[in-house]
């Protein structure tokens, strides 16, 4: 009897021997997901998607021997970090093999930047450059299980976007070292602007195997919650304290209405009150008091992280970003959330009018930060989940009273927020992803026709 050929996953899974390699199917359907299911919409889509087998690297050679494997018998491949992405990342549309990066983690420390690989856990990096008197820029609410190679390809800013920007300002991440998908895998280094090839592109168009980011002298921060008697009064609040005079790594308006899904915080806060927390130097916590005070609003808490810790509170940042988001479906999975862009400069007003007219169908919460020079206000709200078809006039509705919406409810990167197709990025994947094989699905950019046999 003639022997049955081997698929092309088995013929990768037989070459790669020595590496870990896993294909038991509940361990697959693990590692075939990620956060997505904070949208009921992505939920839907994705929720049978899973992978043929998760191979797990332990150093660049063996990378280096996955990407070839894949490239040679044409074996689709998703990149996974800490798997902490939103909108599908790490979800292998067309199975095919996960290449997990969690071993792929040194990190080395100089005066002003650091060297990190892809799947360093960005807390170990922020740690090793602590260690040192500097801290890293910024860094997402899922800082304890985020890697910098999935901050890389997925983020956009976070915690200390107030003070240095986002990710895409320049400066910010001066080089990324990209492996490609071929038969002979190459190392490609990318420098200044170049790094945008790369930069937020899901994983589609290479390999990040590790990057430069720029670290600045550590400051003694304090976590701060300031409570006020208004939602309007908080946004006024953080409109004020948007200015380099004031040093700040986080700066949040939370409305009252998260207070029940945060009741570890007990009453620092409380459903009778709004809610800014912060990351603020120490040196000028009374600047920041003072400000508090001149809106009407009141510091209830200001501790250091071991003072958090010892008092088993949640540290700032996990009561912003999409951490909100996580926080409330933990105890509601009715909600969902959405994220805006509001013009500049920030009006109250506009934001204020959102909140009249959606009542309790959103919960708001708002984010100050920098971005491209300019100081910006970004939202990540609640929306009370009934189906796509309401979720999809909201956005609409949000957008014609001039707020811009990044749709968190799509798997392509043009449909998300970028809104159009990045022709550089498509350009670097004919380069980097020749045959195609990257996390398919993700781009509309790329077309059948530029496979290259």
């Amino acid at each position: 009897m003639k022997a049955q050929a081997m698929t092309p996953v088995e013929q990768v899974h037989q070459a790669l021997r020595g590496i870990e390699c896993h294909d038991d199917p509940g361990l697959l359907r693990s590692k075939s997901k990620d956060f997505h299911w904070y949208s009921p919409v992505l939920s839907a889509l994705l929720q049978d998607k899973t992978a043929d087998l998760l191979v797990i690297p332990k150093d660049v050679e063996e990378l280096r021997r996955v990407a070839s494997a894949c490239a040679r018998f044409r074996v689709n491949v998703t990149l996974r970090g800490g798997g902490t992405g939103n909108y599908g990342q790490c979800v292998p549309m067309a199975r095919g093999v996960i290449i997990e990066t969690l071993k792929l983690n040194a990190v080395t420390v100089h005066s002003g930047c650091a060297t990190v690989q892809t799947g360093c856990i960005i807390e170990k990096l922020e740690l090793a450059a602590r260690a040192q008197g500097q801290e890293i820029l910024m860094f997402p609410s899922t800082l304890t299980d985020a890697t910098m190679g999935g901050f890389i390809a997925g983020g956009f800013g976070g915690v200390g976007s107030i003070r240095h920007g986002v990710l895409k300002d320049p400066g910010n991440v001066t080089r990324i070292q990209v492996m490609t998908l071929e038969a002979t895998p190459r190392l490609v280094e990318l420098h200044g602007a170049d790094i945008q090839k790369v930069h937020h592109a899901f994983g589609t168009n290479g390999i990040i195997t590790e990057m430069d980011v720029k670290l600045v002298p550590a400051e003694d921060w304090r976590h701060v919650i300031a409570l006020f008697d208004s939602y309007e009064a908080t946004l006024r609040f953080g409109e004020a304290a948007m200015t380099p005079g004031l040093p700040l790594r986080l700066l949040t308006s939370v409305e009252r209405g998260f207070a029940p899904y945060y009741t570890a915080l007990g009453d620092y806060f409380s459903e009778d009150k709004d809610a800014v927390f912060a990351l603020c130097a120490a040196a000028s916590l009374g600047d920041f008091e003072r400000l508090v005070a001149q809106h009407g609003g009141r510091v209830v808490l200001a501790m250091t992280d071991a003072e958090i810790a010892a008092a088993h509170l949640l540290p700032a940042y996990e009561c912003a970003y999409n951490h909100t988001t996580l926080m409330a479906l933990k105890k509601d999975r009715a909600w969902t959330y959405m994220q805006l862009a509001f013009p500049q400069p920030f009006q109250v007003a506009q934001a204020m009018a959102l909140v009249a007219e959606f009542g309790h169908e959103i919960l708001w919460h708002h984010e100050f930060s920098l971005a491209y020079g300019s100081y910006s206000v970004f939202a990540i709200p609640l929306v009370s989940f009934f189906d796509a078809e309401r979720l999809t006039e909201i956005k609409d509705r949000i957008e014609a009273l001039g707020v811009g919406v990044f749709d968190a409810h799509v798997i392509t990167i043009e449909d998300g927020g970028m809104k159009t197709i990045d022709s550089a990025q498509i350009d670097f994947k004919r380069i980097a992803d020749p045959h195609g094989l990257m996390n398919p699905g993700k781009t509309r950019g790329w077309t059948p026709d530029m496979v290259q046999p």
